[in-house]
């Protein structure tokens, strides 16, 4: 495959020589298009992210919920809302409830536009937004219930809930694979690799996840280790990274820097990463060479990681100063770090060396923080702020964003910090052979510290829902355009 000329110069330009819009009017005037698919492009787009945002405001709260019942364990001691209930339900709605449904939307909303024609079917992304829902209520409702499918962490829903998860993405790849080959041109944008590989690849994680063969024994383990490893790197990960690829030029009026780099992280990825899962169980009875390949292939993924965040970090060299003034492109930068910085780490990590102080401690909850927040979050957040106001022509208040790109940063670097820092305590003091309880004990100022993050992460969540209601439903706001100025070309 060439290099594309589509994408050359700028996002949503049919030649060679970028054609500079107004960035809130209609970003794109491929010949398949007419206003009403514009309509009903930014109908979708305004649906999945008012969905994920209630999402995220209830995940959330469940989350803030659980940060203090660990200072305090009888608070809220209900048989409905005991700890072993709750925490499956915080995660498993922020991952399939908020991030997924936030990422879906951006997909559909970036696959029309990069490939200059309407979205293939406005009612089969409808039919998946109502199936991602009803999964996630379902399982909601099980889970409170105490029907849980055991421990096998971001898989507790009952297996016909997860069957109706995986309808969701069969619709979803459906729709943005046939979108993608009504292009308006021969080649196809980066982004539309990321997305539609990821919703395959997630595709045939959730069959393998959901199949009645080797559950069981060390079978069940191994499947458990590949399916919440891969949920994160080859369904989140590959969704996120699509939306930097079209964001950044888009809100840089600049082509991405390397297109060829962003070809090698996409193949090394899929590469690399689906053999990771192992290293959650190091020094357990798993094959000793199974734990050894996942290492390797952990420290093998530095190349994808490494070699995506240098294309971002060079695409946007030379706008230091306008991230002061853009927090779509601040939202984004910040997402660019976390996952340049919480997969470095994840390699660390699996290392048997840092696994016999880490494991089971507190630490891997800061990690996990540090990537699904500090990294998805931010940039679905980002994705949200720079493309929703193009496709609903209203923006939010300067204000409003301000607060929330600064309570999450603050409230998530408080949190990775402290669980990161009180987990290395908890770690060594179990290596020293110090008593359990003297853990408990000393990770209480953690905890504490936990809440407090935790606390301005959720109010920077109901900053993020009025955004939204500004962004779509309500008055628009004073906020800058999301688009900046170009100012000179970068080599790829």
């Amino acid at each position: 495959m060439g290099l594309p000329t589509l994408w050359r110069r700028n996002p949503e330009s049919t030649g060679r020589v970028a054609k500079i819009q107004h960035p809130l009017g209609s970003a794109l005037a491929g010949p398949a298009q007419s206003h009403a698919d514009d309509r009903a492009l930014a109908s979708v787009f305004v649906a999945y992210t008012a969905s994920a945002t209630f999402w995220l405001i209830f995940a959330t709260a469940v989350g803030l919920l659980l940060a203090f019942k660990f200072g305090a364990p009888d608070f809220w001691a209900a048989k409905y809302l005991t700890f072993g209930r709750l925490r499956p339900i915080h995660t498993n709605d922020t991952f399939y409830g908020f991030a997924s449904i936030a990422l879906v939307g951006l997909a559909y909303y970036v696959a029309a536009r990069s490939c200059g024609t309407s979205l293939y079917s406005t009612a089969l992304a409808w039919a998946g937004l109502a199936l991602f829902n009803i999964a996630a209520i379902a399982g909601t409702i099980a889970l409170d219930l105490g029907y849980n499918w055991g421990d096998l962490e971001y898989r507790e829903w009952p297996w016909p809930i997860r069957l109706i998860f995986l309808a969701a993405l069969l619709v979803t790849g459906w729709n943005l694979i046939a979108t993608v080959a009504r292009r308006s041109a021969d080649d196809i944008y980066l982004s539309n690799w990321y997305t539609i590989g990821g919703v395959l690849w997630t595709c045939i994680i959730a069959i393998v996840a959901v199949l009645p063969w080797y559950q069981y024994g060390l079978g069940q383990v191994a499947i458990s280790g590949y399916y919440m490893h891969n949920a994160v790197g080859m369904w989140f990960t590959p969704l996120a990274l699509g939306v930097f690829y079209y964001a950044i030029p888009k809100i840089l009026s600049r082509p991405i820097y390397s297109y060829a780099l962003g070809v090698l992280a996409f193949w090394t990825n899929l590469l690399f990463y689906p053999l990771l899962g192992a290293h959650h169980f190091l020094f357990s009875p798993l094959p000793w060479w199974l734990q050894t390949v996942a290492i390797v292939f952990s420290v093998a993924m530095l190349v994808p990681v490494w070699g995506g965040s240098a294309n971002y970090l060079l695409t946007m060299r030379g706008h230091q100063h306008d991230m002061i003034h853009s927090y779509p492109l601040m939202f984004i930068f910040v997402g660019v770090i976390g996952y340049l910085v919480g997969s470095t780490q994840g390699t660390v990590e699996a290392f048997r060396s840092m696994q016999a102080i880490w494991h089971f401690s507190n630490f891997t909850v800061g990690h996990s923080h540090l990537t699904m927040y500090g990294f998805v979050s931010f940039a679905v957040w980002g994705g949200i702020y720079a493309l929703l106001p193009l496709a609903t022509g209203k923006s939010p208040g300067r204000l409003g964003i301000a607060l929330h790109f600064w309570m999450a940063l603050v409230g998530s670097f408080i949190y990775v910090i402290s669980l990161s820092v009180g987990g290395t305590v908890q770690g060594m003091d179990w290596v020293d052979g110090k008593p359990f309880i003297q853990s408990v004990v000393d990770m209480q100022p953690y905890y504490v510290w936990r809440g407090v993050g935790g606390l301005l992460m959720f109010l920077s969540h109901v900053v993020f829902a009025w955004n939204v209601w500004r962004m779509t439903r309500g008055q628009a706001g004073n906020a800058a355009s999301p688009i900046l100025p170009p100012v000179g070309e970068v080599a790829a």
